[in-house]
């Protein structure tokens, strides 16, 4: 049997952070070893020589998820209001509802990490950083956009729990109408002191 090499180890290693990080979105993070390594096409006894243990995979796969967003994130401070708008709008899409896997690790991983309050303490810190940027990116005038962000998931996580219901999509266009018309008033108001 021949060694794989450096360069390959790292690259089966960042298949697997790239797989746990998409399947841990749509599953949770309870998805066995087993059933990763095999989506992956490896053998469950290869973990071991990638990884210390479950926990420090949780916590890559998290980091990975928000690198992700963040390179497709990037915007230009003057686009600031188109880009929040798309954002909302992409968010709160059906294909965003169905895809949990591609999505957005604040709601991907909220829910795990509110129950596994021994998660490691770097895997809270990349959480809790990914979500005070994905509020930034709300942010208009006075409003940080915590309350947005709050809605957005909030929305996002029923109508998943919903899905195949009515309802489902009208909590995803009742959030969209909500956030976008209030960031519509705020610079119509911002407007007016200027």
């Amino acid at each position: 049997m021949s060694r794989v090499s450096q360069a390959q180890a790292q690259e089966n290693r960042q298949r697997v952070v790239a797989t746990a990080s998409r399947m841990f979105r749509e599953k949770g993070t309870a998805v066995s070893i087993a059933d990763l390594m095999k989506a992956v096409g490896f053998t469950h006894g290869g973990f071991y020589k990638q990884f210390a243990s479950k926990e420090d995979l949780v916590d890559e796969a998290i980091a990975h998820a928000f690198a992700e967003q963040a390179a497709h994130s990037a915007v230009a401070i003057e686009e600031h209001e188109a880009a929040r708008r798309t954002l909302i709008e992409q968010y709160l899409s059906v294909w965003h509802r169905d895809h949990a896997g591609d999505g957005c690790p604040v709601s991907g991983f909220a829910a795990d990490l509110g129950r596994e309050p021994d998660q490691a303490a770097r895997a809270h810190q990349v959480y809790i950083n990914g979500v005070r940027n994905r509020a930034a990116q709300l942010a208009t005038g006075d409003d940080d956009g915590m309350a947005q962000l709050c809605t957005m998931v909030g929305a996002l996580v029923l109508a998943r729990a919903t899905r195949g219901n009515p309802l489902s999509e009208e909590l995803l266009q009742a959030a969209r109408t909500a956030l976008i018309e209030s960031g519509t008033g705020q610079s119509e108001s911002q407007q007016r002191t200027d």
